[in-house]
């Protein structure tokens, strides 16, 4: 019986050449080629919600997705003829970090907070809350008043911050403390039935750090800052996962290891049978 592997790929300049380094010219359409193979499930796994992975999906020719954890990990999503269909069994694993309540609950809690304005309703769902802040914004008096208002309640959350540098403005998305990448693809491999042995992660940026830094064998891509493989190379020596991250550095398959050709030079170190499979009309 030929094993099955489990690709869980981040997408924004991980399989999406959306950064500033080049792109290997083969490396999308042997990455479909291998995504075709009746042997491998695809997992994207990102922050976009739903129509803006459909989106990347169409304007990217990407491989179709068995499943979809996107929204910051708050949603898994079977990807099947019928459509796109969210995995109920996730949200019943992460609802009880948020003690009964729901997105409008938890907006009611901050509305007093001047500092925060509310994403568009897109980029929301029933267990993500999303705000735009002010660069100038005190960031960690914010954080502060918003972490003591969660544990008055007895919810457990996670405030995610980062910058989208085209405004610039700042991102607070308030999440499921079990609501993350790396717990979304471990519960995916429980639920369908794989190990580490056979699941390979792939991203590039220090949203991706808990799961580079896991027991899940991990790849980070070439086109990767030389601060996240610093950051990825210290935290995984410090957690004795150093055997689980792989940095790509091209030269496979004569390609530079950026975006989609480091995924496939990262599956082929950790399951060296499956370069066989790189192939394109074979």
């Amino acid at each position: 019986m030929t094993e099955r592997l489990l690709i869980c790929t981040d997408l924004d300049r991980t399989l999406l050449p959306n950064g500033n380094a080049p792109e290997s010219a083969p490396a999308r359409v042997l990455f479909a080629a291998l995504a075709a193979r009746p042997e491998v499930l695809l997992a994207y796994v990102s922050g976009r919600h739903k129509a803006l992975v459909e989106q990347a999906i169409a304007e990217y020719e990407l491989p179709r997705p068995d499943f979809v954890i996107g929204d910051v990990g708050t949603s898994i999503y079977a990807i099947t003829a019928e459509g796109w269909q969210e995995w109920p069994q996730w949200i019943a694993a992460i609802a009880p970090d948020w003690a009964g309540r729901e997105h409008a609950d938890m907006r009611r809690m901050f509305e007093h907070l001047a500092d925060l304005r509310l994403q568009e309703s897109a980029k929301q769902n029933r267990f993500k809350l999303s705000y735009y802040v002010p660069i100038e914004a005190d960031l960690p008096r914010l954080m502060a008043v918003m972490r003591g208002l969660l544990g008055e309640q007895g919810i457990r959350a996670d405030l995610i911050y980062s910058v989208d540098e085209t405004g610039p403005i700042g991102l607070l998305d308030v999440l499921p403390a079990s609501a993350t990448k790396v717990h979304a693809i471990e519960f995916l491999m429980r639920e369908l039935g794989f190990g580490i042995e056979n699941t390979v992660f792939a991203g590039d940026s220090g949203n991706d750090l808990p799961v580079l830094i896991s027991p899940i064998r991990s790849v980070l891509v070439a086109n990767a800052s030389a601060d996240v493989r610093r950051e990825a190379q210290a935290l995984a020596a410090l957690r004795a996962t150093g055997s689980a991250l792989y940095l790509a550095k091209g030269d496979f398959m004569g390609m530079n290891g950026n975006y989609s050709a480091g995924i496939l030079e990262g599956v082929a170190h950790y399951l060296p049978h499956t370069q066989q499979w790189m192939k394109i009309n074979d």
